[in-house]
């Protein structure tokens, strides 16, 4: 069945607890064409056992993509939809394009990490006035379960995505919403693989042609180091060596100059196939309460406003399906079509639908009409001016990093 704003409306409306989307991958390159998995701190890839649900066998899988990075694929479609101009969403952002900034940019809510509660929000001015003690801002101090509907109009991804205010005014007892929205993508039957690496330097640089000393001056004309010990900067009254590694300094190698050996080492997985599993949980979006007017909310605009979230929630999950380019080396293809299937009655079979991207985005953009018929907020874009002090701890850290840029070449 095509899913459909009446049809969405009567499953937020009645029992069923939750949305659920099944997809499995092939690496672009065919079956058994090598993934590479995200790395973790020491390198390390995130690999572990799970059951197999039919023949109970211990499977050994790899994470390709987490619940946080699925996330933020996620807002970024969604991002990427409003600025096509295919639905209006309410966006916070703060703009970083002060004179003095080599780098320029700008940070919305749908790419900050902490989304409507990040420091970089708090640490901005709405009208000269800090976001946080502006009428906007205070919206984030009075939001809870109860009291979603200022949220909803000024950030609704918030409720979909979740949010935890842990650095406002009350710190960890800030306003904090549960994830409605879950997805993560496995490999499955994973075996571990090997990398190599190696350059040949087009001009033969040898290791003996050094060592390289770092230039005292400098001079536009010419490279941060030098094989003048005479031009070289001095330490302790010796020439200082060229370079931040140990194992390279002084050495060609540490101004990316010279071949580098080949070298074998852990790399990239065989998987037998790659699974995505997203659920929405219309059991999280039922507690949210949307007062318009005084302490009590109206149970239809309720209805409403959980409409319009569960709509959000289906969207961002079908338009990340559309270009599944994790990472360098890591690209998937679906071995067929997305099918949501809602879990209403257990033991029965679920009700299926499709759902590509751009039915997604009709269907939430009728279930914000609906939303905006019965007055529930739906801001447009909030612009913010980072404060002074910001932008200078921006300008301070944008500047450590060209220099550290160019010294290691």
């Amino acid at each position: 069945m095509n899913l459909d704003l009446n049809r969405l409306r009567n499953a937020v409306a009645g029992t069923a607890a939750a949305f659920r989307c099944i997809t499995r991958y092939q690496p672009v390159g065919g079956p058994g064409d090598k993934v590479f998995p995200p790395t973790y701190e020491g390198g390390e890839y995130a690999v572990e056992k799970r059951i197999d649900p039919d023949t109970g066998e211990r499977r050994d899988c790899v994470l390709l993509d987490s619940v946080q990075s699925q996330a933020n694929r996620m807002e970024l479609a969604l991002l990427e939809a409003h600025r096509a101009k295919l639905v209006a969403l309410p966006l916070v952002v703060a703009h970083f394009n002060d004179p003095d900034l080599p780098k320029k940019f700008s940070v919305t809510s749908l790419e900050a990490p902490h989304r409507l509660a990040d420091a970089l929000f708090r640490d901005s001015l709405l009208d000269g006035t800090k976001f946080r003690n502006s009428i906007k801002g205070r919206v984030l101090d009075l939001a809870d379960y109860r009291n979603a509907a200022g949220l909803f109009g000024l950030c609704p991804t918030a409720l979909v995505f979740g949010l935890w205010d842990s650095t406002g005014p009350r710190g960890g007892l800030g306003a904090k919403f549960q994830r409605a929205l879950v997805s993560e993508i496995i490999g499955y039957d994973a075996v571990a693989g090997v990398k190599t690496k190696s350059r040949m330097d087009p001009a033969q640089i040898r290791l003996g042609a050094g060592p390289l000393y770092e230039r005292a001056s400098e001079d536009d004309g010419k490279p941060n180091w030098t094989l003048s010990s005479s031009l070289a900067t001095l330490e302790n009254s010796k020439p200082k060596l060229f370079g931040k590694n140990s194992k390279t300094r002084g050495k060609p190698s540490a101004a990316v100059h010279g071949n580098i050996k080949p070298d074998v080492s852990d790399g990239g997985f065989t998987i037998s196939y790659a699974q995505q599993t997203t659920t929405l949980s219309l059991a999280v979006l039922r507690r949210l309460r949307f007062p318009l007017n005084g302490v009590k909310s109206d149970l239809e605009i309720d209805l409403v406003a959980r409409t319009t979230l569960a709509a959000l929630g289906l969207a961002a999950g079908s338009m990340a399906r559309e270009d599944v380019d994790l990472r360098s080396r890591c690209h998937l293809f679906a071995e067929g079509p997305s099918v949501w299937q809602l879990l209403d009655r257990p033991g029965e079979a679920p009700a299926e639908f499709t759902l590509d991207a751009g039915a997604a985005l009709t269907l939430l953009n009728d279930a914000i009409k609906a939303a905006k018929e019965v007055d529930l907020p739906w801001e447009g874009v909030l612009e913010l001016t980072p404060s002074p002090d910001l932008v200078d701890l921006v300008h301070r850290s944008q500047k450590l990093a060209s220099e550290d840029g160019a010294e290691q070449g």
